[in-house]
């Protein structure tokens, strides 16, 4: 039975940081599913298909690298839910800092509650890539600042696209 597991995130946009995480986890697990999640109370700067198409684009070479199955979907329940029902017996979170910690650990034992069959595991963040977020990287962006650092080459030529037609608009 392959070792299938299961990362969530908005990815809006793919960082660095989102990079590393699936660095490691493409080394774990024979398939990683890449999961975009969907909230209808959250106005996402790029839409879910322009988000898998980075995350493909971004981290296929380095799943295929380490021999590991790649996924990219969109999910619009709860991610225990989403991991269940697409045969994820992990659930994969990266961990930038003590913040991240607390709130993921409380969300693990929640998780484990709904769906003990399916275990969290916490991937620290390497150290260059720790300050990052997806939030931060797009205040950069909107105000013309160069984030090529903190996101990969494709992300960051969607990003220039999208604040160049903000700019215009």
């Amino acid at each position: 039975m392959p070792r299938t597991a299961f990362y969530a995130g908005s990815f809006d946009p793919v960082t660095n940081g989102h990079l590393d995480v699936v660095t490691h986890a493409a080394k774990l697990f024979d398939r990683l599913i890449l999961a975009v999640g969907l909230h209808p109370g959250k106005a996402p700067l790029f839409a879910a298909d322009e988000r898998i198409a980075m995350l493909q684009e971004s981290c296929t070479p380095m799943a295929r690298a380490a021999g590991c199955e790649l996924q990219c979907i969109t999910f619009a329940d709860l991610a225990i839910e989403a991991a269940g029902r697409l045969g994820a017996t992990t659930l994969v979170r990266g961990l930038r800092d003590g913040t991240d910690f607390d709130y993921e650990i409380q969300m693990a034992g929640m998780n484990a509650a709904m769906a003990p069959e399916i275990q969290t595991i916490f991937l620290p963040a390497s150290p260059s890539v720790r300050p990052i977020a997806a939030t931060l990287v797009k205040q950069i962006a909107a105000m013309g600042g160069d984030v090529s650092a903190f996101v990969p080459a494709n992300v960051a030529a969607q990003l220039a696209k999208k604040f160049a037609l903000k700019t215009r608009a």
